[in-house]
């Protein structure tokens, strides 16, 4: 069987899995969960010895030590992706719940269900644990998935797909509710993504090349994000010292993620008071800055910032800094050059954290907080399936709730339009 034919089979066995697993109940996708969990703890020398042979691989084809870091399964991350599952079979199940009841004039009665989405294809690169976590993530929401991941991480990912292949027979569930693509070839995310007939959305969870790419050719829905510019804006007459540590923690708690602060704005009432407190906690993380003029003008030993500053993700221990002359102009720098991730401002004045809140228009927006908490887990939702910076159903942090819909639903006793 070609690739194109082996993936289209695995659609039409989602399609139909997707169907009995709508009507299955919470006991028996919680069951499957934790027979999952159980079954990964039970084979965890098994995962790692797959593990071992992806590691072996990598390093013969040169993979950084970064990515052969998150490509490793350590028993401290088998734990952790068994406590998942049984963290999301915890969880409120959000299919049926129905909302808005209502009676209208003509007697019907009224309102909206949730509904999972049906089938969903998630195509991510090197984490083996987003196979446990996304798998949970669909199941539990009542969603058949298709799962693509990197060819760098091939054994590992088809070890846990074998936990879950018996966590759902030990069920009744039918296998076809979670499938992990079992061939390495390219040609397998172009078939994916194009199979609208099969899959109702694509979840992509990688680089930003991946990411483009899928956006581009998909001809099925996307729920995605591009990068992570996010900001923090220190307002006139924030409480400075909430501001030296909110803006060292969004950029110094972790370099390598989507919600770390990559620009910060500030007012420029505060700057010479507040700069050169920053500057000096910076320099002790090692963080490279790099102003706006009139930051050079404060602090003087330091690279400018050039136009494509503004519009970068560093991911690393660099940072940019624009001074502004308020919030008006801090709300416009962030509107044209963020990526809609996460922005904060620091501030004591309510009516300016009001506007920051109803004109910055991004998935997540904060008033006094470190961009960190832009995640599922910190939303309370358990776990995510990605970021959303789309401005369909979905946005922010994606958890159950947000891998289902609604739909109406009417409840009548005879009625007839007249």
């Amino acid at each position: 069987m070609n690739v194109i034919d082996y993936m289209h089979t695995l659609g039409q066995q989602a399609r139909l899995a997707s169907r009995k697993l709508a009507s299955a109940g919470t006991d028996i996708k919680n069951r499957a969960l934790l027979a999952i969990a159980t079954d990964i703890r039970a084979n965890a020398e098994v995962l790692k010895q797959e593990n071992a042979r992806d590691l072996k691989s990598g390093q013969e084809k040169g993979l950084d030590a970064a990515l052969l870091d998150r490509l490793t399964l350590t028993d401290a991350r088998i734990e952790s992706m068994a406590e998942g599952l049984e963290q999301i079979a915890a969880l409120a199940d959000p299919v049926g719940e129905v909302s808005d009841m209502t009676y209208r004039p003509s007697g019907i009665q009224l309102g909206k269900m949730r509904v999972p989405l049906g089938v969903v294809g998630i195509i991510y690169e090197s984490r083996p644990n987003v196979t446990a976590d996304a798998a949970a993530l669909c199941l539990k929401s009542g969603n058949a998935t298709i799962l693509r991941g990197g060819s760098e991480a091939i054994h590992s990912n088809q070890a846990i797909a074998a936990c879950i292949q018996r966590g759902l027979n030990l069920v009744g569930l039918p296998e076809a509710v979670i499938q992990v693509v079992e061939t390495t070839d390219r040609e397998a995310v172009g078939a994916l993504i194009t199979m609208s007939e099969y899959v109702d959305v694509i979840v992509p969870r990688g680089g930003k090349g991946l990411i483009e790419r899928i956006s581009q050719d998909a001809k099925v829905p996307v729920i995605k994000h591009l990068d992570g510019i996010c900001h923090v804006y220190i307002d006139k007459g924030a409480d400075l010292d909430m501001a030296e540590t909110i803006a060292i923690n969004a950029k110094c708690h972790r370099y390598g993620v989507c919600n770390a602060m990559e620009t910060l704005l500030i007012a420029a009432d505060e700057a010479n008071a507040i700069l050169p407190r920053l500057a000096v906690k910076y320099a002790e993380e090692g963080v490279e800055l790099r102003g706006c003029e009139r930051t050079l003008q404060i602090l003087t030993d330091i690279n400018k910032a050039t136009a494509e500053d503004w519009d970068t993700e560093y991911l690393a221990p660099i940072l940019s800094i624009k001074i502004v002359d308020d919030i008006d102009e801090a709300i416009a720098h962030i509107n044209r050059h963020s990526s809609g991730h996460t922005e904060s401002i620091i501030t004591q004045d309510y009516q300016r954290s009001r506007q920051f809140l109803a004109e910055v228009d991004s998935s997540s927006v904060m008033v006094n907080a470190s961009t960190r908490f832009a995640d599922g887990f910190e939303y309370g939702l358990g776990a995510e399936i990605g970021i959303s910076t789309d401005k369909i159903h979905a946005r922010g942090p994606v958890g159950l709730e947000g891998l289902t819909s609604q739909k109406w639903i009417v409840l009548g006793s005879g009625q007839i339009r007249k």
